[in-house]
């Protein structure tokens, strides 16, 4: 950016629009609508968005204003903190009905960015594109704008990182239901995770002590760092300690199984004794 900030998007907003552009209308060729989030002296994090009803032609583009001002004001009341840092359009590029939308939020929003999104879902991926509109020409006379690209980044909460590494995991299997890992499955995860990397490292640290690799002492200082904050812990002490967390674990899950199916018969015998006096 001009400005040196850097423009963060979060998983929510492209899988928000690309849910508007397969429920717009039939004749509809492409969506638009507002980008809301956060911005500071680093970034511009865009964290959610709706879609504004508009009409397109060759020759024109009407734009429901009253209704982006309406919405902005509902989701206001939800999360003040965000504002509008600038809109979206579905497509792979700039229109010439852009520049017309743009000045609309230019006025809603100091520096506001325009989010193209491309929804053909190329190799299963959503293609977007950040843009800034800087103003060109003489002054004093007639101006125009130009849109200059930006760096865009996917940004996560850990939440969404769940759910996108879930997905991310059925795509080549279509048509089927994703469900959220359980506990147990969580764990085993990343355990396997750990595992990989505790052989990444150990092949490397081989790799340096045969000659076959470069001493780089940036990461021999991680790796001391790293030894360094692990407990110094016997075998016998650290699988007392397991097996006591995992008897603890058990245990509560054993309890909240019974307190689940107290409540689910107590729900039955109420509805049996109302049945009865009715």
């Amino acid at each position: 950016m001009a400005d040196g900030r850097k423009v963060k998007v979060h998983p929510v907003v492209l899988f928000s629009i690309i849910d508007s552009y397969e429920r717009r209308k039939e004749d509809a060729k492409r969506v638009i609508g507002s980008l809301l989030g956060t911005v500071d002296a680093n970034s511009v994090t865009i964290t959610n968005s709706f879609c504004v009803p508009h009409t397109e032609s060759e020759d024109e583009v009407a734009f429901d204003m009253e209704f982006a001002r309406n919405m902005f004001d509902l989701h206001r009341r939800v999360n003040p903190r965000e504002v509008i840092v600038g809109w979206y359009a579905t497509g792979q590029d700039i229109t010439e009905h852009s520049v017309l939308i743009h000045e609309y939020y230019s006025r809603e929003s100091k520096s506001p960015v325009h989010l193209v999104v491309d929804t053909d879902l190329k190799d299963t991926e959503i293609g977007f594109k950040g843009f800034l509109s800087a103003t060109v020409g003489v002054p004093g006379k007639t101006q125009g704008m130009m849109f200059t690209p930006v760096p865009v980044v996917v940004d996560y909460y850990n939440a969404e990182r769940v759910g996108i590494d879930r997905i991310r995991n059925r795509t080549q299997s279509r048509g089927n239901l994703i469900s959220l890992p359980t506990e147990f499955e969580n764990v085993l995860d990343m355990t396997k995770t750990l595992q990989t990397m505790l052989e990444g490292v150990s092949d490397h640290v081989n790799n340096v002590l045969a000659g076959s690799a470069p001493i780089d002492q940036k990461i021999g200082r991680y790796l001391m760092d790293l030894v360094c904050t692990v407990p110094h812990m016997e075998e016998d002490e650290f699988d007392d300690m397991l097996n006591s967390n995992i008897n603890d674990l058990l245990m509560m899950r054993y309890l909240g199984n019974v307190v689940k199916s107290q409540v689910a018969l107590n729900e039955k015998l109420i509805n049996t004794s109302t049945i009865q006096t009715t």
